[in-house]
């Protein structure tokens, strides 16, 4: 069983509201879930999990949530080496450029990024979908 954690901020709830349903299907496909905001998670216990999965929504000229997400990712690209690594986040405007950036940050620090997953503001039945896929290769 694969011990997955789900970390992520949310600014309007859309993000938070991704990550319930990726804790959820990861859990259904087996995987041991903790789901938590980065401000109740440290980079330090990252080293604990099989597979981390970080979420943020898109901000400014699509880059990451600036106030806790960029920070504590700039702290863990230093600890992805090897790990299993899955993003997601919402967005308003643009095309997920941020996503793909973020991507290319992990893949730079040496991750293994196993999945990606974005949603246009609020997740609509579609982007659900994706989540519950996303949530299953946690396992």
């Amino acid at each position: 069983m694969a011990k997955a954690l789900i970390v992520y901020v949310t600014t309007t709830g859309n993000t938070e509201k991704m990550a319930g349903i990726i804790a959820e299907s990861a859990k259904a496909a087996g995987a041991d879930v903790t789901c938590k905001t980065v401000g109740e998670s440290s980079v330090d216990e990252l080293a604990g999990y099989d597979v981390v999965a970080f979420g943020s929504p898109a901000m400014g000229a699509e880059v990451l949530e600036e106030a806790e997400m960029e920070p504590f990712f700039t702290e863990a690209e230093g600890k992805l080496s090897g790990k299993k690594v899955a993003l997601f986040g919402s967005y308003d405007w643009g095309d997920g450029e941020w996503l793909r950036t973020w991507e290319e940050r992990c893949k730079a620090a040496g991750a293994n990024v196993i999945a990606t997953v974005k949603a246009h503001l609020e997740p609509d039945e579609d982007a659900a979908a994706e989540c519950k896929e996303f949530g299953a290769k946690l396992a």
